[in-house]
């Protein structure tokens, strides 16, 4: 850490505290993670859950970048280096007189939605998705803190007393730990409603029945409520996963955007009905000539919305494992090509040796790969 002088205090947790970094070679400012504990080996911080998730989902421009990862052997110290973001969603709301503009909150929540999809097809949930750790830097949000994610490989039954409580889905609060991946989108939903109100909860509310969230977000238009409905859907298998949520007429226009320009004018029109399908039409204006509108046919979705308070029913999840989707590895594999992955190297830094080049699965002396999945995360 003499390579980097401490600024500031952003903040402290049972594990690790955050401090504002510079870099004394770039004068670059980072967020340096400085975890509580101590390790022995380099090999101990190679397997850190963390470590390897962020290795592994970088780059990608809805994941808190992994800077460097310093090691000092003498003291056993460890400390993430991070890039700083301006605040998080939790900071973002707190105090608002006024709810975030609709287009604000869609941009926000799509691309939230895109950095779940990322994790889930990488064989990794969260299991802590809460305002304090999305953060936000210019318009741009990224997800962070990995210290609780767990491989969708792993087998259950998982730890029952994990992510926090505000956050935690149906299914880890009644079941001994047989929860999946759909966790991170309820969590997602609670964060959607939050943003929603322009403001956090309080939780100090005296026991009553519900009223149903149409209710409580009167002002919401009907594709917003419709996604947030089905993210908060109560059985886990009635909720979408991260990619289908991407997929939902709310985000249409995000969608739209993210697709080549060719060199043409779009302008997006959208009408919605209660039933939660939509009707897109599209107008390009090309050499100065108007074009006719065109429809663009998609086939409905229906996201049932209801607009009551309903008994919530009785939640059945055996305790067995859940069959898991199967899951694309971003990376080559020997499978693939016969070829092993080119990886990113990070350094760490020990008291009087000279800095060591840590591979990212470089593990009891071999390479782990996408052969097997197993040992791929061994978390």
């Amino acid at each position: 850490m003499n390579r980097y002088k401490t600024i500031s205090k952003i903040g402290e947790g049972t594990f690790s505290e955050v401090l504002k970094t510079q870099s004394l070679q770039d004068g670059n400012f980072y967020a340096c993670k400085k975890m509580k504990q101590q390790f022995k080996s380099a090999e101990q911080v190679n397997n850190l859950r963390e470590v390897q998730a962020l290795r592994r989902l970088s780059p990608h421009p809805n994941i808190l970048t992994l800077c460097e990862v310093i090691f000092d052997r003498k003291s056993g110290g460890l400390s993430l280096i991070c890039e700083l973001m301006d605040m998080n969603i939790y900071e973002l709301i707190r105090g608002r007189r006024h709810p975030l503009p609709q287009n604000k909150l869609r941009q926000y929540m799509y691309q939230l939605c895109k950095s779940l999809e990322h994790i889930h097809r990488n064989g990794i949930f969260h299991r802590d998705v809460k305002p304090e750790n999305i953060l936000i830097k210019q318009d741009v949000l990224k997800l962070g803190d990995f210290g609780s994610c767990r491989s969708v490989f792993s087998k259950q039954p998982y730890t029952e007393y994990i992510s926090t409580r505000w956050y935690r889905a149906p299914e880890c609060l009644l079941t001994d730990g047989y929860y999946t991946y759909k966790m991170d989108i309820w969590s997602a939903g609670c964060v959607f409603f939050e943003i929603a109100r322009s403001r956090s909860m309080s939780f100090d509310f005296p026991s009553k029945k519900g009223t149903g969230i149409t209710r409580l977000l009167p002002n919401m238009p009907p594709d917003c409520l419709s996604l947030m409905c089905a993210m908060l859907e109560y059985d886990p298998d009635e909720r979408p996963n991260a990619s289908q949520t991407l997929q939902h007429p709310y985000f249409t226009e995000h969608r739209i955007l993210e697709r080549p320009a060719q060199h043409r004018k779009i302008r997006i029109t959208e009408k919605s009905n209660t039933s939660g399908s939509m009707n897109y039409f599209v107008q390009i204006a090309g050499q100065g000539r108007r074009q006719a509108l065109r429809t663009i046919a998609q086939p409905p979705i229906h996201y049932h919305v209801p607009a009551f308070p309903v008994e919530l029913p009785k939640l059945n999840v055996p305790g067995i494992t859940k069959p898991v989707p199967k899951f694309r590895s971003v990376f080559p594999t020997p499978g693939n090509n016969g070829k092993f992955p080119v990886l990113p190297s990070v350094k760490y830094i020990e008291t009087k040796v000279n800095a060591t080049t840590l591979n990212p699965f470089f593990i009891n002396g071999s390479y782990v790969t996408g052969a097997d999945s197993s040992k791929r995360f061994p978390f």
